[in-house]
């Protein structure tokens, strides 16, 4: 499906594929439009995948570039794994974690800063750029050094330090500014317009958010060609949780795989919880906040996207939730202590929601299950000080053995 136009998702009026994110006549966000795909043969289509490179670019006629790029880093075809441990501790049936912390700066932004930035180089651009809460940062300084470009990374001042040293790291040009994610995506918003840089989640927005369709796309794939009936989704600005629904819509529309929609569940901190808020007080509109989580990944106090989420979470009938800083942390240890992969605070979000829909009865015990892990812990190691218990013993056996016999006392 070549991409037509861009369109605006309020008024559908139409604009070229060129670099732009907003409706000039509605100021609704604009979205990739592509063209009719007629008689179109899903198993010859399903070949086609199949015999793709293991990266998002085994769905490049999904996507909106011309061709696959060449020298560039590798995003997608992540772990989706049975997760039967977690699955017993909080009494479900069949329970699947999608791993995205094994993309190459280990977060979910490789797949749609690869797209955004393939698009961006078809467009002539030099210079890349982006405001982030930081697994973004790293994608973008990491992504536009392997293509020789130059970049530009915006980032909250109070940033966590791993996700600075990890962006640095590249070469980039990082920019620490004294205000919260939305201070900087205002300002980047405003230089978007004085210089010709491609700001990926600004001016390249429709095309950087098509990159979080993959993420179905291989879920489908991993499972058989099945759907799930459930997924469990972090929300910041609300994109990749729309895009994902998008994902599995396009297979479902094309014959790929049967089925329907899954339901769409979506996790928030309560400290930055605007669409989980809006979904609890039954209203169709975000009301900003200020942000205050361990979850900064996911502080975005005005998600452009909100009122898209909270439309997806009711129509496929299932719910936006937020949880507490020290629900993430549980929710850290307990996909750890269960599945050996150690997530980032918003995997502690992901995970903590699906505990809590699990205790309240919301997910029936025969359904397929899979919860979105969209980054990896050794960005905000701080979180995980506290959580566990360190021996420190002298280097003989009865030195060993006296502090096992203190702590089976204390157990």
């Amino acid at each position: 499906m070549p991409p037509e136009s861009l369109r605006c998702k309020e008024c559908q009026n139409t604009y070229p594929l060129d670099a732009r994110y907003v409706c000039e006549r509605c100021f609704g966000p604009l979205e990739v439009a592509y063209a009719p795909r007629e008689h179109v043969d899903p198993d010859e289509l399903r070949r086609r995948i199949q015999a793709g490179p293991h990266s998002i670019w085994r769905y490049t006629d999904f996507l909106p570039v011309a061709a696959p790029p060449r020298g560039t880093l590798p995003a997608g075809w992540t772990p989706l794994l049975r997760a039967d441990r977690l699955a017993d501790q909080l009494g479900l049936g069949e329970l699947y974690i999608k791993n995205d912390a094994a993309n190459p700066t280990h977060s979910f932004k490789d797949r749609v800063v690869s797209v955004a930035l393939a698009r961006a180089r078809e467009l002539g651009f030099q210079t890349i750029a982006c405001a982030s809460t930081g697994n973004l940062a790293n994608a973008v300084a990491a992504h536009a050094a392997a293509a020789g470009l130059e970049s530009y990374v915006f980032i909250p001042a109070d940033l966590e330090e791993q996700k600075v040293l990890a962006t640095g790291v590249y070469g980039t040009h990082l920019v620490a500014v004294r205000g919260n994610y939305d201070d900087v995506n205002r300002l980047c918003t405003e230089l978007s317009g004085e210089h010709e840089w491609a700001f990926v989640n600004i001016n390249m927005r429709p095309y950087y958010s098509e990159g979080s369709k993959t993420l179905a796309f291989e879920t489908v794939e991993q499972l058989g060609f099945q759907l799930p009936d459930r997924v469990v989704c972090p929300i910041a600005s609300g994109s990749l949780f729309t895009k994902v629904a998008r994902g599995f819509e396009e297979w479902i529309e094309l014959g790929l795989v049967a089925g329907q929609r899954p339901t769409f569940n979506g996790a928030q901190a309560a400290g930055c919880s605007p669409v989980a808020s809006a979904f609890a007080a039954g209203r169709d509109f975000c009301k900003p906040v200020k942000p205050d989580t361990i979850a900064k990944s996911l502080a975005i106090g005005n998600p452009a996207d909100g009122p898209y989420a909270l439309e997806l979470a009711r129509a496929s009938g299932g719910s936006i939730d937020s949880v507490t800083d020290d629900e993430i942390r549980a929710g850290i240890s307990l996909l750890a202590k269960t599945t050996g992969i150690f997530t980032e605070t918003a995997g502690g979000v992901t995970v903590a929601v699906l505990a809590k829909l699990a205790e309240r009865g919301d997910i029936d015990p025969g359904e397929r299950v899979v919860a979105y892990i969209t980054g990896e812990g050794l960005k905000t190691l701080d979180c995980a000080r506290g959580t566990f218990e360190q021996w420190e013993i002298e280097p003989t056996v009865a030195s060993f053995e006296q502090a096992s016999e203190r702590l089976a006392a204390v157990a």
